[in-house]
């Protein structure tokens, strides 16, 4: 990441002794290696949010040039997109419609009254 020596880290080490002391420096290090694990840990994160964005942007390309062939003679590689796309969409909607028939459910139970006898029913 950085290009740095030997000497420059014992140059550091011993500025920081002086300016900080002793009884500050080790928190002072851990602090300094609690940031970087940080900064690496967002790195980490927009890479991956990086490359998750371009598959679906290429599948998206796919997508657009299966819908412009046609969708009969797709290559295996645009049928494969094609495929990823659906059930990646059917995953997505799969929890969304659970709850919508649910709440049809508690709907329909709470509109509709109960069925008891009546006296009157009887006789």
């Amino acid at each position: 990441m950085f290009d740095i020596g030997f000497w420059e880290l014992g140059v550091i080490a011993v500025l920081g002794l002086i300016v900080l002391g002793p009884e500050r420096l080790p928190g002072a290090l851990r602090t300094v290696i609690g940031w970087i694990r940080s900064v690496r840990a967002m790195a980490t994160n927009v890479k991956d949010e990086i490359s998750q964005e371009l598959h679906i942007h290429e599948l998206q390309q796919n997508l657009k040039k299966a819908e412009q062939q046609g969708m009969d003679n797709l290559s295996p590689d645009l049928q494969r997109s094609v495929d990823e796309l659906k059930s990646a969409a059917e995953s997505v909607q799969r929890p969304y419609q659970a709850d919508v028939s649910a709440d049809r459910q508690a709907q329909q139970s709470a509109t509709t009254p109960p069925q008891t006898k009546s006296p009157r029913d009887d006789g």
